[in-house]
């Protein structure tokens, strides 16, 4: 009689998929393309298809709902996240000061809308990804916080490794800093998506936290 697969096994296989993926096209043109390209074109592709591929066609289910992309609270959602985005914010000026204390923030302009387009691209395609599918769907069959957050925040750690270690001048301390500020970065925005059932809250925050990693890394 053959195994019956479960809701958390067939969510890591996704993953898993999404990850194989990700790291074959990181291995083969490491940073080569544009940041652009990889945001806007790339990571929907591979990041958001094969979820929304597996709501509709394995779950049966409404995309949007299923991931929890609800605008109902969007002003206080957007205040919330907006003070714990700015958080992030500081915590990556201060660590870019202390790398160096000649450090001058950038001028505004198209290309710093483009910034924080990217920034935004990023965050709605990691989090649909991590907290929308992957953390949402741990949590309902498991019904434990520690356990859910804790694999999930892994889970999101892991996707950045294939990013990390192709960036030239991102080693020691800095790899340290940002792999650190990963993981808290995930613990916090997956309590508060799990508290709100909102994933517009935790796209807001990480947006910040990308901001952060293009101004200041």
């Amino acid at each position: 009689m053959k195994e019956k697969v479960s809701p958390t096994q067939k969510v890591l296989n996704l993953w898993a998929v999404v990850l194989i993926l990700w790291s074959i096209y990181r291995a083969t043109f490491k940073t080569d393309l544009p940041v652009w390209f990889d945001e806007f074109i790339l990571k929907p592709f591979v990041f958001i298809f094969p979820v929304y591929w597996f709501i509709k066609n394995v779950e049966k289910k409404h995309f949007f709902s299923s991931i929890d992309l609800r605008l109902k609270r969007l002003p206080a959602d957007i205040i919330l996240g907006g003070v714990v985005g700015i958080i992030f914010l500081v915590i990556g000026y201060v660590g870019a000061l202390t790398r160096s204390h000649k450090f001058s923030m950038p001028e505004l302009g198209v290309p710093f809308a483009l910034t924080i387009a990217i920034a935004l691209a990023t965050a709605i395609s990691e989090e649909i990804l991590s907290r929308g599918f992957v953390l949402k769907r741990l949590y309902q069959e498991s019904h434990n916080l520690v356990s859910s957050i804790g694999l999930s925040s892994v889970l999101f750690f892991v996707l950045h490794i294939p990013i990390l270690f192709t960036i030239e001048y991102v080693t020691g301390a800095m790899l340290l800093q940002v792999m650190v500020t990963d993981i808290l970065l995930s613990v916090a925005i997956s309590l508060l998506y799990l508290d709100r059932k909102s994933l517009l809250l935790p796209i807001i925050v990480h947006m910040f936290y990308a901001l952060s990693l293009s101004l200041f890394m």
